[in-house]
């Protein structure tokens, strides 16, 4: 096998049992050398101490990738997704309520001695557990959590050590974090809806690995992999997604996740990426609709008729009368 070649190899199965998720080979992700290195050097940070992040638009696979280089150190995952709704007791912990405690002395019968206990009751959230246990946290879009919230995560990437409220059961104001505790972050650009500026303080202590769309072979095999679609109808909807995405100025869109949806629409209802199949047709038209009518060419809307002439000339045909 040659430098440039794919392969199919392990992704995760996951399988959740209570906080942790235990992840285990699959066989529908495809690596490629560009993969594999991006691979290759988050785990060499991730094993140096440092905590990785996956940056990038939506659709290019940073949650996935995120899973596979958590499989390779071979630790349960914590998830978290980022929640604009966080606070800092959503990720370390909170006081769920109060115990009683009644002692009732009566060894001389006639005295009666009543002692009363009431003590909190501390539930450890998942960053806590996965910091005290040395589980890998993925904290999925952690910038849609405001930055208020993610503060606790300064001590635990830098010094090693998470503050706890003193109301946790063991009554210690700090924990000092597993060794074999490892941070995977993944985050959208901030011109998203709903997605917060994070904290310079942070981005410090992260090492930030920028992601973007794969290669026309990469996208090919993914979307045979997830799909199993036919290599020639797979490079027919990869190519016309590939011109689409190409039409406006810094236009990301549509991703490698609109090829996927088409080719296992088409493989379950047996059609065919052609511009003379009628269910093709409007397959396309459902997924692309909301991306195409965001093209623009000079400022001006470009539309469907643009996207059409786009999948006329790669998928072949004229179109039809009527």
């Amino acid at each position: 096998m040659n430098d440039n070649a794919l392969h199919v190899v392990s992704v995760v199965r996951e399988q959740i049992v209570g906080d942790k998720i235990l992840i285990e080979p699959g066989d529908e992700f495809v690596s490629s050398p560009e993969v594999e290195q991006i691979t290759e050097r988050a785990l060499a940070y991730l094993k140096a101490g440092y905590a990785v992040h996956f940056a990038g638009t939506a659709g290019t696979g940073k949650t996935t990738l995120a899973f596979h280089v958590a499989a390779q150190l071979g630790r349960p995952v914590s998830l978290i997704h980022g929640d604009d709704e966080f606070g800092s007791s959503d990720l370390v912990g909170r006081d769920s309520g109060y115990r009683r405690r009644t002692l009732v002395d009566n060894f001389i019968h006639s005295v009666l001695k009543t002692e009363d206990e009431m003590k909190s009751l501390w539930v450890d959230n998942r960053l806590t557990t996965a910091c005290r246990k040395g589980w890998t946290l993925i904290y999925d879009e952690f910038n849609r959590s405001r930055a208020e919230a993610n503060n606790t995560l300064l001590s635990i990437l830098s010094e090693r050590i998470l503050n706890l409220p003193k109301l946790r059961r063991t009554g210690e104001g700090y924990l000092e974090v597993h060794p074999d505790f490892h941070a995977i972050f993944t985050s959208n650009p901030e011109e998203y809806a709903g997605v917060h500026r994070t904290q310079d303080a942070l981005m410090d202590r992260l090492i930030t690995i920028q992601l973007g769309h794969y290669d026309r072979e990469t996208e090919t095999r993914i979307t045979m992999a997830k799909s199993g679609i036919s290599r020639p109808e797979a490079e027919k909807i990869v190519e016309m997604v590939r011109e689409l995405r190409g039409l406006g100025v810094n236009n990301h869109r549509p991703t490698i996740r609109a090829c996927i949806v088409m080719a296992r629409v088409l493989a379950h209802h047996g059609g065919h990426a052609r511009w003379d199949d009628d269910f093709f047709q409007r397959v396309w038209r459902d997924v692309l609709y909301t991306d195409t009518a965001k093209v623009t060419r000079g400022g001006q809307p470009v539309i469907m008729e643009k996207a059409e002439e786009v999948i006329r000339e790669v998928c072949g045909g004229q179109p039809q009368a009527g």
